[in-house]
């Protein structure tokens, strides 16, 4: 049936593609593989939001495989919780609506956000490695896992490698993070950083999740 008399009619050669189209889709299509958001309409809204602010947009390094020993029931997974450092982490405190507004980005579950502000009892502004600090311990199966999955983030080594962070910051999450268990002792804690000294001191100030993975090394959850 013939189309419309009225209606222009184009050939290819009239069609003026903007010259960094292409580019912009295909960057945006391998971001959307990689993070493999839940909600695509809504992390679209976010990525090009982000984009046109020259901010960091929501999307993951890589394409995250499942892990065994990983919780699956939050939503939550290291992926994403790079994700929001790398848009969150460079600015040290943050206000809280802004963490809520990159945690919805992501299409995170709002419960689960509510549980986290409720335990850390964040308001205003927040010191986003103790948000950072709780979200990790929410993946994790136990507070050493958790301080793994801080390493492993908070590096500044090519993955693969130490996963070391500086040891001062070390010790202010973990020791945050068993001061909200609530269960763990100073004088564990303190028992934790003696043995750690040792190859701190070898390691110009750095730690290693293999320095507190070790079997000697003491307990760091709940006894």
């Amino acid at each position: 049936m013939p189309g419309n008399p009225d209606e222009p009619y184009y050939c290819s050669q009239q069609i003026n593609i903007p010259p960094a189209l292409p580019d912009i889709l295909k960057q945006f299509t391998k971001a959307a593989i990689r993070t493999q958001p839940t909600d695509v309409l809504s992390w679209s809204a976010a990525y090009f939001k982000a984009m046109s602010k020259g901010e960091m947009p929501p999307v993951k390094e890589r394409l995250e495989m499942p892990v065994a020993t990983q919780k699956t029931d939050t939503g939550l997974t290291p992926g994403l919780l790079r994700v929001l450092n790398k848009q969150l982490g460079p600015k040290k405190t943050v206000p809280l609506r802004q963490i809520e507004e990159k945690w919805t980005d992501i299409a995170l579950p709002k419960e689960q956000f509510d549980d986290l502000v409720r335990i850390g009892s964040f308001g205003g502004d927040v010191e986003w490695n103790k948000f950072f600090a709780l979200a990790c311990s929410a993946v994790a199966d136990n507070i050493t896992q958790a301080m793994k999955t801080v390493c492993e983030i908070l590096t500044a080594e090519p993955e693969g490698g130490s996963a070391k962070i500086p040891y001062p910051l070390f010790k202010d999450i973990y020791t945050y993070l068993a001061q909200i268990d609530g269960e763990i002792s100073q004088t564990q804690i303190n028992e934790v950083f003696n043995f750690l000294q040792y190859d701190v001191e070898k390691q110009s100030n750095y730690v290693m999740p293999r320095n507190f993975l070790s079997p000697e090394c003491p307990k760091m959850g709940s006894v």
